[in-house]
């Protein structure tokens, strides 16, 4: 077991994600962190395409371009002695990949609602996956300062539509241009905020106590305050308190009030992240749980991301780590490959900003540099032979053939679309009929993304042409026989993936069907 030092650092840890439907506000709730952490000192901006400025948390030249996040970024920082490891999502809902990846990386989520629009579809999806893994989530109202949906509306939106009971922790006072401020159940204080015309944010507080009704009716009406006490006792009634047990099982989430754009309500997330979120205990492994306490170093890769420094062509494997600690210098175990490796040049991330560290403890994301034999999903230890449960692929639900438009680069093309694979931003197929690439990815903005990436680091121009496959299944069998005989029948039905695994194409749902019910000795499997 660790030393009490060390475990003191571990308690000091928190991994987490932030989920959320697209243009939630994920990216500016993250640079807020930023600023509140003391890391940046002036936001990026996503919003206008004339100005040079963009978000912290968005490197690849695609996201600067459309004021998207198209790929994980992985960022620490401290607040209030703690380190928060925090995994910014892709926000564009074509990237769930990468994001369920994610979830398997981190200890606690925050969910991000726009309170104009409520729960929205790519929410509920992502908090399947949450749920699913019984990760605590904590949940963030944002964008106050805009005409809102009525807030129990949004609570009741949230505990219907994603079956998670709501914990109030603040309450708004107003919205849009009537926002006022929020009231804090934890304290008893009403924090009033008063725009600077200077900058337009809302950055001036005054904490006043509930119960003090004379300095509170110099900034709210008797209107507001008789609004605010009704809708206290409404909450106080309807609501029960927070319970921490049951936010550590995922059962309830505690609800906060805010607006990121005017750095409004997120210290009181992150005190709620720091105060409940949990600190890294286990991971499941093929033969039992590794806890973090244990003494040797173990970890696992959910992320691989080439290129990220244009100058070198590099590939870099996220690695959270689970037990023990890492030492720069330090031998570690490459289980799949059975082969050790010194490591002196581990890093922790602020977006494309790396810096080698000396130490890291688990709940830390360190990148080390892969030479194209580390794949997502891989485990490394100290020599112990296990591996952590497997990180899925899915099934693509969109299908293109690409095309070279100077032939002298296909060398070049398959190296890129190899590495873009093994990244996970795309599928490639190999057909077993004749010498095309077919790509298949889960939304089809990142066919854009392969195209520009492909561009600007390969020096490579390509095109789409459209396919009528609308399936893949990837096939197994426990008799190798009937394996080989459905083959041969099927031949031209048949793709290689970048792992060698088999699949089945089909142009319809219907014919797919059909195929499933004749072949009952053959698993179709949707997710890899």
């Amino acid at each position: 077991m660790l030393n009490k030092n060390n475990l003191l650092k571990i308690k000091k840890r928190r991994t987490f994600a932030i989920i959320s439907h697209p243009d939630s506000g994920k990216t500016t709730v993250t640079e807020k962190f930023l600023l509140l952490s003391k890391i940046i000192h002036q936001a990026g901006t996503i919003k206008s395409k004339k100005s040079k400025k963009y978000a912290k948390s968005d490197w690849m030249e695609i996201e600067k371009k459309r004021g998207i996040s198209v790929t994980t970024s992985v960022i620490q920082f401290s607040y209030l002695k703690h380190y928060l490891n925090l995994l910014d999502t892709p926000g564009h809902e074509d990237f769930s990949e990468d994001t369920y990846r994610v979830l398997t990386a981190v200890d606690s989520c925050l969910m991000i609602i726009d309170a104009s629009k409520s729960v929205e579809k790519r929410t509920k999806k992502l908090i399947k996956v949450a749920r699913l893994k019984k990760i605590p989530i904590i949940t963030f109202i944002n964008k106050l300062d805009r005409n809102t949906h009525e807030f129990i509306k949004i609570l009741d939106d949230i505990e219907n539509k994603l079956k998670i009971f709501c914990i109030p922790m603040t309450w708004p006072i107003g919205s849009g241009k009537n926002f006022k401020g929020i009231f804090n159940f934890y304290n008893h204080k009403v924090f009033l905020y008063f725009k600077d015309f200077k900058t337009g944010n809302f950055n001036s507080i005054k904490e006043i106590s509930i119960i003090d009704s004379v300095n509170l009716k110099k900034y709210l009406s008797k209107t507001e305050i008789f609004i605010l006490l009704e809708d206290l006792d409404l909450i106080k009634s309807y609501y029960h308190k927070f319970n921490k047990k049951r936010f550590l099982r995922g059962l309830d989430t505690p609800i906060f009030f805010g607006s990121a754009l005017n750095n409004f309500g997120l210290s009181n997330v992150l005190d709620g992240l720091i105060k409940w979120g949990p600190y890294p205990k286990y991971r499941i492994s093929n033969f039992r749980k590794i806890y973090s306490v244990e003494k040797k170093f173990s970890g696992f890769v959910f992320k691989i991301q080439a290129n990220m420094n244009l100058r070198h062509h590099d590939r870099v494997a996220f690695i959270r780590i689970v037990s023990g600690k890492y030492i720069k210098g330090m031998k570690i175990f490459h289980v799949r490959t059975k082969k050790f490796r010194i490591i002196n040049d581990a890093m922790n991330f602020i977006a494309g900003e790396r810096f080698i560290i000396n130490k890291g403890y688990p709940g830390d994301i360190i990148g080390i540099y892969s030479r194209g034999n580390i794949k997502i999903g891989d485990t490394f230890t100290e020599g112990e032979n296990i591996e952590f449960s497997e990180i899925p692929k899915f099934a693509p639900d969109f299908f293109k053939c690409i095309c070279l438009k100077n032939s002298f680069k296909q060398k070049t093309l398959l190296r890129g679309l190899k590495q873009l694979s093994e990244e996970g931003v795309v599928h490639v197929f190999k057909p077993m009929i004749d010498n095309s690439l077919i790509l298949g990815v889960i939304g089809n903005l990142q066919f854009d993304v392969v195209l520009e990436r492909l561009k600007i680091e390969y020096n490579v121009l390509a095109s789409y042409k459209n396919t009528n496959i609308s399936h893949i299944r990837w096939i197994d069998s426990d008799n190798i026989k009937l394996l080989e005989k459905f083959k041969n029948e099927n031949y031209s039905s048949l793709a290689y993936d970048y792992d060698n695994s088999i699949v089945y194409f089909s142009t319809s749902l219907f014919k797919l069907n059909i195929i499933i019910s004749k072949y009952k000795y053959i698993k179709f499997l949707k997710v890899k």
